[in-house]
């Protein structure tokens, strides 16, 4: 871009050659037949590999992966306390934060792959893991603008990166430390979301004149090893400690730091501390083996019966697994997510086979409710299908599922509440409150405008004050 140093694409095409990664100089002309929506204004590109993930579908795919190999998933499942018995960790206290039942699992070696939570579950045992939180802040916009990511050609910086994923693109991160004591309490400020939609103009002018569908903010779980007080020893590397070596306190492993696309590497350095500790000689076979669902829309799945967005929509998400529920059954194929392109037989599928036990859940497994619409035509569908797969008395956990879907969707639209996304808003309370009278039926919070206009009102009270 015209305020970037052109002498850094130099350097990041040589960097690129000496690391091994084929990069090529692109004119602006030629950039613009690639990605038509790219700033006009652009001095030049370079063309280098890269590519996208979807986060929900890894997890599921991991998720399903573990339970294959005879492991078992307790979601909503908090670590309390380690059991630490004659000087060695045997196992951990748990709380079900749904039910609040207690729970006590018993290992061989316990690994703490916990993130950002990594210091706290460190702490049970009165050792020191320091974390050193990083906010990252990013915007949903309601479609594809690009087709491949688009990165600005400088040194890392707030909003430098359009990533394209399925329906949407997002732009994405600022980068801010917050205080440990904050993990569980952030939140996407103004600020946040004003340099991401100026900088995001500036990749695509096009995100002007487009919707924002919500804004995420998460914490990266920085490390930095020793006594360092001052952060300058901060690692965005892979770190690895057996506690039995470096704490004399055996059963416990922490990998930490790294990043989304390490995990794999994580979990092959973690697997290996614990077969070592175990006694177990055998070849690590993590990286050699595919997911379920790895083929993704190549997958070979023949599916006359639904229309090519379906299968094609089903494919992307579950790879060859979508040959489980896609059917000649009308019922199973009956469309519930238009946006996203669900059937009746990929959420009975997430049910079944995910651990999809509501709305939230099921979002996370098939997108449902993560198009245009954000759930207002499909929420009270879906819901009364998961209820009646998982409750017996589901008219009432049915409205609970809605409730807390409807919710969580707010979170994310809350930073963003004005122009479209405001109306959006409205529209979506006075079809849940007027139309579907869903107020009558359970108690819910205000709609968020209300809160919105209360939280401005005791705002200025206590500037008053």
């Amino acid at each position: 871009m015209p305020e970037d140093e052109l002498s850094f694409q130099d350097k990041f095409i040589t960097s690129c050659h000496t690391a091994g990664i084929r990069a090529e100089a692109l004119t602006p002309k030629e950039a613009l037949r690639i990605e038509p929506n790219v700033n006009p204004q652009l001095l030049g590109a370079v063309r280098v590999p890269d590519g996208t993930i979807d986060p929900f579908r890894l997890t599921a795919s991991n998720i399903l992966d573990a339970e294959e190999y005879g492991g078992r998933l307790m979601n909503y499942t908090r670590v309390t306390g380690l059991i630490i018995e004659n000087g060695r960790v045997c196992g951990v206290h748990c709380m079900n934060i749904k039910t609040g039942e207690l729970i006590d699992i018993r290992a061989l070696q316990v690994v703490n792959a916990a993130g950002i939570w990594g210091q706290q579950i460190t702490e049970y045992a009165d050792l020191s893991i320091r974390m050193f939180p990083a906010k990252g802040s990013l915007l949903i916009v309601d479609y594809r603008i690009n087709s491949m990511v688009i990165n600005r050609c400088r040194k890392p910086a707030d909003a430098d990166i359009l990533v394209p994923g399925d329906t949407i693109s997002l732009i994405g991160t600022t980068s801010e430390k917050i205080p440990y004591s904050d993990i569980e309490n952030i939140r996407v400020t103004p600020n946040e979301v004003e340099t991401l939609l100026a900088e995001g103009e500036k990749l695509c002018p096009i995100m002007a004149k487009t919707r924002v569908l919500r804004a995420y903010c998460g914490v990266r779980p920085l490390v930095s090893l020793g006594d360092d007080p001052s952060g300058r020893n901060i690692s965005r590397g892979i770190v690895l400690v057996d506690h039995g070596k470096a704490d004399a306190l055996p059963g416990l492993i922490t990998i930490t730091g790294g990043k989304l696309m390490t995990y794999r590497l994580m979990a092959e350095m973690a697997t290996d501390a614990v077969a070592k500790n175990l006694g177990n000689t055998r070849h690590c076979e993590t990286a050699e083996k595919p997911l379920p669902g790895a083929n993704g829309k190549n997958a070979d799945v023949h599916a006359p019966q639904v229309s090519i967005p379906v299968s094609g929509s089903a494919k992307y998400r579950h790879g060859e697994r979508a040959a489980k529920f896609l059917s000649d059954d009308k019922k199973q194929n009956a469309i519930i997510c238009e946006c996203e392109m669900v059937t009746r037989g990929e959420i009975e599928y997430a049910v079944n086979n995910l651990n999809a036990k509501d709305l939230v859940d099921l979002r996370r497994r098939t997108r449902i409710g993560m198009g245009p619409c954000q759930g207002e035509m499909c929420s009270c569908r879906a819901a009364g299908i998961v209820s009646e797969m998982t409750h017996a008395d589901n008219s009432e956990n049915a409205l609970d599922s809605i409730g807390e879907f409807l919710q969580e969707r707010w979170k994310g639209v809350r930073p963003i509440l004005w122009g479209d996304a405001m109306r959006e808003a409205d529209f979506s309370y006075w079809v849940y409150d007027n139309l579907l009278g869903y107020n009558q039926l359970q108690s819910l919070p205000a709609p968020v405008s209300e809160q919105l206009f209360t939280e401005q009102d005791d705002n200025v009270a206590v500037e008053a004050a």
